[in-house]
């Protein structure tokens, strides 16, 4: 069958082969075999075409979404793999419990939560998502489901943590939750008039908070070059779990026939984000949704780039890069003359991930977003690569759509591990793109 399964970037978009969940389940239960191309598809949240598989068939999984079961002595929650995070919260919220992390948006699947080892504000204390993960099942195109843990195929376990959902079909999984004293937030903003007063806050903000993360006016420029608000936050003792409706209060009702983020736009919205939240100084209670995921607010906000979608750049420098590149990558951005509507700043710890190919490592983490504008800004995209690659990073493969076989390989030495485990009836565009753009033991794909 065929559907409409785009990534969140919309870059490339257009019909694409489906396969149903139960069919899938069938095949491979049969042993199949061959390399016919499945990938399982949560709920296109990614941002490039890590969740596309044009050469073959998706999995939709969103219909498999049912809570297995709670232990809530131990704290731990099973559940089928399509179940969005924003289900999970409203399942296990009234127990007092609350995901131990979570990336930007709640509509994201569990399954996909593993796959790409999503990380959070709290990386510095909690690690990525798959350092919390106690076991799942994986459905292997040999016909067997794999009870995989650290403990228990554990080969497997590691290659599908942050593998993108290469290794097989993950059905469900057993989550560890973390117990708080309430869904909301204790919020403190604070302003910084230059990247020089983040690095100086940062380190700091991470001892003494779980959550942090900064927002960056990256059209500021001149003795405002980095000016931004660090928001850091730590959950309230109110006792309050009542969870929140997932239906947005605002949203993009159609698609622009151009982008409506633009200097003039970004830069007006900048000084005026920048001048609210620096007079917001005090400490003051935030909701979780407000403070963990404020662009869920608006539905289908990725409208707002206009037809030819939008690229995300999300790279880590090592610590001790940060302070010289991260203000040269604002600055060649500024020199290509586009413009970044969310442009975020915070630090990953050396919690370290179970899986191998967790993007995550110890350093700075910038992400910023543009609007498609064709070659200009690929020109721009591939200039911030080598100056990752250049400070000893690397760019994150699930916000990406177009880096090169060479960048992703240099940024991700084990890549031939995870070739290794891949399941042959499993692959990806963005695999294809990269790691199968040169000649390896298994051949192209």
């Amino acid at each position: 069958m065929q559907a409409s399964l785009d990534s969140f970037g919309r870059i490339d978009r257009h019909s694409r082969q489906a396969i149903a969940f139960e069919q899938a389940v069938q095949a491979l239960r049969g042993g199949m075999s061959g390399r016919s191309g499945l990938l399982a598809f949560g709920n296109g949240k990614s941002y490039g075409d890590s969740c596309h598989n044009d050469a073959g068939s998706l999995v939709p999984m969103r219909q498999q979404k049912s809570v297995l079961g709670l232990d809530v002595e131990m704290g731990v929650v099973e559940a089928q793999a399509g179940i969005s995070l924003e289900e999970l919260i409203a399942h296990i919220a009234p127990h007092g419990f609350f995901l131990p992390v979570t990336p930007g948006t709640r509509f994201v699947t569990l399954g996909g939560s593993i796959a790409n080892d999503v990380h959070g504000k709290n990386h510095h204390l909690r690690g990525t998502f798959g350092c919390h993960v106690e076991s799942f099942e994986l459905l292997r195109s040999d016909g067997h489901a794999y009870h995989c843990s650290a403990s228990e195929n554990a080969e497997l376990f590691s290659a599908t943590i942050g593998g993108l959902g290469l290794t097989g079909l993950i059905l469900s999984a057993r989550l560890k939750l973390m117990k708080v004293g309430s869904l909301d937030i204790d919020e403190k903003v604070t302003a910084f008039s230059s990247l020089d007063g983040y690095f100086d806050l940062a380190a700091d903000a991470d001892k003494e908070n779980e959550y942090s993360v900064a927002w960056l006016d990256q059209l500021a420029s001149g003795t405002s070059a980095g000016r931004g608000v660090l928001i850091t936050g730590n959950h309230a003792q109110n006792g309050n779990f009542r969870t929140e409706g997932v239906k947005a209060k605002l949203s993009v009702p159609f698609e622009l026939p151009f982008s409506a983020l633009n200097r003039v736009s970004l830069g007006l919205f900048n000084t005026a984000y920048f001048n609210v939240n620096r007079l917001k100084s005090a400490p003051h209670l935030a909701g979780y949704g407000k403070f963990f995921y404020p662009l869920d607010g608006v539905g289908d906000w990725n409208r707002l780039y206009g037809p030819s979608g939008l690229y995300q750049h999300q790279s880590v420098i090592p610590f001790e890069a940060g302070r010289s590149v991260i203000p040269a990558m604002l600055e060649a951005s500024r020199k290509a003359g586009l413009s970044s509507f969310l442009t975020v700043l915070k630090r990953f710890g050396d919690v370290a991930s179970p899986g191998f190919m967790s993007f995550p490592r110890p350093g700075y983490t910038l992400t910023m977003d543009f609007p498609n504008h064709g070659q200009s800004t690929l020109k721009l995209l591939m200039l911030l690569d080598r100056m990752t690659l250049d400070a000893g990073g690397r760019v994150n493969p699930y916000k990406d759509s177009r880096m090169s076989a060479e960048v992703f390989k240099a940024g991700f030495l084990e890549w031939p591990q995870l070739e290794k485990l891949r399941d042959e009836s499993f692959c990806s565009d963005f695999w294809r793109r990269t790691a199968l753009a040169t000649d390896h033991p298994r051949g192209q794909s």
